[in-house]
Order: C-alpha cells, then structure tokens, then sequence
C-alpha cells in the first residue's frame, strides 16, 4: 500500500473547558494519523489515531465533544476534505466513546457514551476514508492531516429570546418552541412578525429551516484561536491564502505572521481577532461548519434558563474586567485581577504581553471556578461576553433566508466561502475587548445593538463555528 501519513501532531488548544456550573483545565491533542485496513475492492482505508483530552464531561444536561475531520494531499500538493463514511458502524469508536458521524460525511463527533467527567483517553480510534468519492487511486501516495476541534452539544430545548427590559433593541421576551422559524411560537412575545417578538428591521424568516435555536446544535467551546487560524492558513493554496491572511501582527494583540509561505502565530491560544465576516465564513466551510444564527448565541448562553434582566453569558448581571497578567503567554498564562470574569473595558494589561485586545481563550476557568467566575454560559460554552464579538447571521438583510447549510471543507478559487444561503454580511454579539461606556451593554446576551446596525469589524471581530447536530 502506497498511502503514508504525516508527522502530525495537532494541538487545538491547551486552554479549559468548563462543565454548565463548575469549570476545569482541558488539553487535547491528537496522535499522528496512521493509514490502515485498506480495501482496494470498495477503495476505502481506516484513518487511525488517538485523541485525548482533560476533565471532559457528560451529565444530564449535555456534554462536550471533538469535531474530528480529516484532510489530505497527493502529488498535487494541495490539501483536500477527506469524505468519511456516514455510517457509525463503519468507524471505531475506542471504549467508553461514541461516533457520531455526520450525514454529509465531513466529519465526526467523538464523546463520552456514559455520563461521567474527567481526562479521556480515546485510543486507537478509526475513522473510515472512502478515499475512492475523493477520486483517490488505490496506489496513489497521500499525506493526511487530522483536525479536531472542542465543541459542546446543546441540545433540543425551548429557551427565551430576550430578557424582558426594552434597552439594546432586543427581542421581546419571546420563547423559542418550535424549529419551523416561520412559525410564531407560544410566549409573551411572537416570532410571527414584526408587532411580536422581533424588534423593528428583524423580521420573520423566509424559509422554515432558520436554525432559530430550537433544534439541538453542537457549539465550539472556545472562540478560533491564533493557533487555529494560522493552521487553516497552511492548508490553503497561495492565492486563498493571501486573500485570507488578516495581515494584523502586531495590533491589539494580533500574533499571526508569514514567513516563507507558512503561517504561525506566537501566541496560538489567544483569540483570533480581525477575522470579519468574509474570514470567518471561509475558516466555517473549510472546516465543514457554518455560521451561528444570533437566536443560537442566545441560547448558547442561558440554554432553558429563565431570562435575568441585562444578564451576561454566565446568567448574572457581575462583571469584573482583566486588568493583569501573570506569567509568559504560552498557554498557561492566568488572569490575578481580583473577581475577573471578562476581557473588555478596553484595558492596557499589566504583565504578560501586556497592551490592549483579546486574551487566551477560556482564560477565566480554573479547577475551582464556578460558572460566574468562569465567564461560562450554561452549556459550559467560553467567552460568550467579551473577548471578541462572535460574527454571527441575524434576523435583518440577507440572513433571513439563511437555513444552516454546513461547509462542504472546499472553498473557491480566490479561498472565500461558497455555500449557498450564507449572507454577505454578518451581525456582531457578545461584545468585545474594547467595550467601553455605554457599549459595555453589547456583552449583555440579549443586546441587538450592533446585530441591528450592523457588523463589528477590525481588530475587535472574532467568531466561532456551529453545526447542527447529527
């Protein structure tokens, strides 16, 4: 057999996860990928590798996963989406975890099958390649890479859009209780037009399949991070690249730069900022997720919780700004600014790299923390409020016909994303580093302020990746 694999070993993010009340460090790392079980006469082979990572959860409210994909390259050397199979029982799930295939065959979800929490150690799973789809011959060499992202499944549930005061241009306090968006659900408010639950410029969707937040979802757990985007870069050919290259190093604590035609950031768990609406949808696709809808951020946030007025991602309305650093920011760095629980306020950060912009990712979370502390939303989902806006599609313009298609792993020519009903132009939640005075209210969750006139850009633009559940 005539297939090799690469040296690979991808690091995501050596930051922390939290559970929906408590949180803990996480570590997870993926072992080289090895090539195995090929079968010439269906063209397909076994994609082999181990995958852990620390103080992972499932309990009765939900649990945390990998998005694991798979890309590879022949003689061409450009990188592609491998094809898996559709079909759970065609993967190896190693003991004491499921697969969870998706049924486009982009990729798998890889968690706990029982509740417990802890470090896993997933050994020797096996992810079944029908290279044959991808036009791969039989004796043709390939290098393979093995991506896994952390995401946090929220499940199907009602929840409430807005939070019952009239300030941010919200909704009206509306609950979500139906996956047909054109459909007004049950509540104080109406999803049924205009007069109801939607403020004014944020009408009913065009088209039934609007993932309005009912229907269950997986959620990256952290915004993309430095590290993340860099090694996307480096799967691009020189044009996508180029044009996806924020070219920001040096500004508001923006790491990424090039050298020789290979990206790096020197600080890869930070927040990536100034990724707009264009970057982020590119990152979406290549890695066969989509964007979130601006329903689904709120109910990232507070999941079936009752609404606090003026809340933030955490479900209280406290909020302590990050004034210092302590340590090299490598990926252990900790924030000692007395209650800190958020990045905004525009700060110039004592210790550390110090100047002003977003911090490592999850940085709030330690083994003691409880959700507040953490700067968590119920889920156990990150940095819902502050850091960097989350790029989002929202109820105005061109989002409203939006359905949820995911990525397809392959974008055009020019290296921008190409799927059909994604809009144009984004609308900002959660709020970003650099809210100040009256803006500190865009990290309220319910807040529409800049979802209503428009997107957040530059350095203060960030953004994380959904996909609906399988």
């Amino acid at each position: 057999m005539k297939f090799s694999t690469c040296f690979l070993l991808f690091v995501v993010l050596l930051m922390f996860a939290v559970f929906p009340q408590t949180a803990t460090s996480n570590n997870i790392q993926v072992s080289t990928p090895v090539l195995t079980g090929q079968n010439t006469g269906s063209h397909f082979t076994q994609v082999q590798f181990t995958v852990t990572w620390d103080n992972s959860w499932r309990d009765v409210v939900n649990w945390d996963a990998a998005w694991v994909f798979v890309k590879y390259k022949g003689n061409d050397g450009v990188w592609k989406h491998a094809t898996l199979s559709a079909t759970g029982s065609d993967h190896t799930a190693p003991s004491g975890s499921t697969i969870t295939p998706s049924s486009d065959g982009k990729g798998v979800f890889i968690y706990r099958s029982t509740n417990g929490s802890g470090s896993n150690s997933f050994t020797n799973a096996k992810l079944h390649w029908n290279y044959g789809t991808d036009g791969v011959g039989d004796n043709d060499l390939v290098t393979v890479k093995v991506f896994a992202i952390e995401m946090v499944y929220a499940p199907t549930a009602e929840f409430a859009a807005g939070d019952g005061t009239s300030g941010g241009n919200q909704f009206t306090l509306t609950t979500i209780n139906t996956s047909n968006a054109t459909t007004a659900p049950s509540g104080s408010g109406s999803l049924g037009g205009q007069a109801g639950g939607y403020p004014t410029g944020a009408t009913v969707p065009t088209d039934a399949a609007y993932p309005n937040g009912y229907a269950a979802f997986y959620c990256m757990k952290y915004e993309t991070s430095q590290g993340q985007y860099a090694d996307f870069l480096n799967t691009l050919t020189s044009t996508q690249a180029s044009n996806d290259f924020p070219n920001s190093n040096g500004n508001k604590r923006h790491t990424i730069s090039v050298s020789g035609g290979v990206y790096a950031s020197s600080r890869p768990d930070r927040a990536c900022n100034d990724i707009g609406q264009t970057l982020s949808w590119a990152y979406a696709d290549w890695a066969a997720l989509r964007p979130m809808t601006e329903l689904e951020y709120e109910k990232s946030c507070r999941g079936n919780q009752t609404p606090v007025a003026g809340e933030y991602a955490w479900g209280t309305t406290n909020i302590t700004a990050a004034d210092a650093i302590s340590g090299t920011e490598d990926g252990t760095e900790t924030v000692t600014t007395s209650g800190a629980n958020c990045c905004y306020n525009d700060r110039l950060f004592s210790g550390g790299d110090g100047g002003d912009g977003p911090l490592r990712c999850g940085i709030f979370a330690k083994g003691s923390t409880t959700r507040e502390q953490a700067g968590a939303s119920y889920y156990g989902i990150m940095d819902l409020s502050g850091n960097v806006y989350e790029n989002t599609v929202g109820l105005t313009d061109a989002g409203k016909g939006y359905t949820g298609l995911p990525g397809d792993g392959a974008l055009d020519a020019s290296g921008y994303a190409n799927v059909s009903n994604w809009p144009s132009f984004a609308r900002s939640k959660g709020g970003s580093f650099n809210c100040t005075g009256g803006n500190i209210a865009n990290l309220q969750v319910s807040d529409r302020d800049i979802a209503e006139t428009g997107g957040a850009g530059g350095s203060s633009a960030g953004f994380r990746c959904v996909r609906t559940a399988p």
